[in-house]
């Protein structure tokens, strides 16, 4: 993958982390009204599970080609995992009394696993900032 379309999919991973945690955090107190103004899909499982897989598939995608090709540093893929454990351990483990600071902490780590991949992979996204690194390297 180019490093551009990598710098795009962090973008869209950390603005969908971003969302999803802000989903999470404020699902407990907007959950009544979500009737009302047709928008109970938000609080079932299946689109819970559906944002999950694709926050799955955006952060595989996105943080192991970059690992792989450019920056070769392991924190964003951890900060990935820790993320996913958090939110699998609040929905899946049982933990459901802690799930509304679980799953938000979960999605904003994740968003800053794509922020900092997006950092390390900053080098690689422009001309001028490549030449630089590689410069640095000789």
């Amino acid at each position: 993958m180019k490093a551009s379309l990598l710098g795009k999919m962090d973008r869209v991973g950390f603005t969908a982390s971003a969302l999803c945690a802000v989903h999470c955090a404020l699902m407990p107190f907007i959950i009544t009204l979500l009737p009302l103004i047709g928008l109970e899909f938000l609080s079932s499982a299946w689109f819970e599970i559906g944002i999950i897989a694709l926050s799955i598939a955006i952060g595989l995608s996105s943080l192991i080609p970059s690992y792989l090709k450019y920056h070769r540093k392991t924190m964003p893929i951890t900060l990935l995992v820790i993320g996913f454990v958090l939110i699998f351990g609040a929905h899946l483990l049982g933990f459901h009394e802690w799930e509304p600071v679980l799953v938000p902490m979960g999605g904003f780590t994740i968003a800053g696993a794509h922020f900092l991949n997006w950092k390390y992979n900053k080098p690689f996204h422009c001309d001028d900032c490549r030449r630089d690194v590689e410069e640095e390297q000789k």
